[in-house]
């Protein structure tokens, strides 16, 4: 499984990445959306996980992006602002209801990264 990271916290996602390179996953890490629309390009991903509040664009936009140009990737949300409840909101507009609260455990990512692939019937 390729995974992009696409957060703010750059310690977070960088930190992540290494945490799941030791699970035998393919990790890579930007800070923002403008990189991971550049990320995209040179690479392939089959999930992207994505901040929800980041400058510029955030990661409900980021997904419809993503999205548009590969519709076979696969998403998860990270939040670490609002409700849960308005963040289940914003992301059913998004089309997804795979999401975590931050701050986020490598086994909670791990397991939720697998529950979307199984779901997408693209488990590798």
């Amino acid at each position: 499984m390729r995974v992009l990271l696409v957060d703010d916290e750059t310690e977070l996602v960088e930190t992540l990445a290494e945490r799941l390179a030791f699970r035998g996953v393919e990790a890579d890490w930007v800070g923002g959306a403008a990189d991971a629309l550049e990320r995209v390009k040179t690479k392939a991903f089959d999930l992207a996980v994505l901040d929800v509040k980041m400058p510029k664009i955030g990661g409900i936009e980021l997904k419809k992006r993503l999205q548009a140009l590969y519709p076979a990737m696969k998403f998860i949300f990270l939040t670490g602002h609002g409700s849960e409840e308005d963040f289940t909101a914003g992301a059913a507009e998004a089309g997804s209801n795979f999401y975590l609260i931050k701050p986020v455990k490598i086994e909670a990512l791990m397991k939720k990264m697998n529950e979307v692939m199984q779901h997408s019937g693209e488990s590798r």
